[in-house]
């Protein structure tokens, strides 16, 4: 099995405030929780009106599959416009359960 995480950072210059910056983060992350059935989290940049992090975490028995979600993920990201996404770092982590020993 592999798991796979994605952490984007975006940057929402319209933003004038935090409750800007949440609603537009929400509505975010609703669509991407109904398209793509993925665990998605911000976790930076919490108390930035401008800035945000996103964490996305993925599992999979083939690595390859797990490369093509998140590029789907990001592009989706990228694609939707409201913000711009400064940073994009991937990570796949092969993972061994007690019983596959």
């Amino acid at each position: 099995m592999f798991i796979g995480v994605l952490q984007l950072e975006l940057f929402i210059g319209e933003s004038q405030s935090l409750k800007d910056k949440r609603r537009v983060i929400r509505s975010l992350l609703e669509r991407i929780k109904n398209k793509f059935n993925v665990a998605v989290a911000e976790t930076g940049k919490l108390n930035s009106r401008n800035c945000c992090g996103l964490s996305f975490v993925f599992a999979s028995n083939e690595a390859g599959h797990l490369d093509s979600m998140m590029n789907s993920v990001a592009n989706f990201v990228e694609n939707q416009g409201f913000y711009e996404v400064t940073c994009i770092q991937t990570e796949i982590i092969p993972y061994t359960s007690i019983s596959d020993e």
